[in-house]
């Protein structure tokens, strides 16, 4: 999909996809019927009656990353992802979609947080960043979480 030249199908899986996410954080609904534990789940948190979530944290690749996650600056201020200090880094490869515009999409950098033991929690960040979709090879899902102040 990354590398075909046809431009009017070049991002429609991940589109699809982004926009359940979308949906689920907008709505916090929960549809009757649950579907796989991944991007494609139709509900947020770990069960249909679970309100307790609000987003749905993703990871993007693109083709030319070599299987490493896009990152992005997690200070509008920062100009480079280097590590300040061991395991802090200015830049998150963990995002939260927040508009969806045909093939573009814009997410917000989650900060993670680092002193926990337990599920990976997050931070919301004032950074966006808007990203051609049709760039964009695959999505990863994180578990569903709560993010204060989205």
């Amino acid at each position: 999909m990354c590398n075909e030249t046809n431009k009017k199908d070049r991002c429609t899986c991940i589109v699809e996809i982004l926009k359940v996410i979308l949906i689920l954080q907008r709505k916090a609904s929960c549809p009757d019927d649950p579907c796989l534990d991944s991007c494609d789940k139709g509900f947020l948190g770990s069960s249909p009656t679970s309100l307790k979530c609000n987003t749905r944290p993703v990871m993007l690749y693109t083709a030319s990353g070599n299987g490493t996650p896009w990152k992005m600056l997690i200070s509008k201020t920062g100009t480079t992802c280097k590590e300040v200090t061991p395991g802090q880094n200015l830049c998150s490869s963990v995002f939260r979609i927040e508009k969806l515009d045909g093939c573009c999409a814009t997410f917000r950098v989650l900060s993670p947080i680092l002193n926990t033991n337990q599920e990976p929690q997050y931070t919301a960040t004032n950074t966006f960043f808007t990203m051609d979709l049709g760039c964009c090879c695959a999505i990863k899902c994180l578990p569903d979480t709560f993010i204060e102040g989205v």
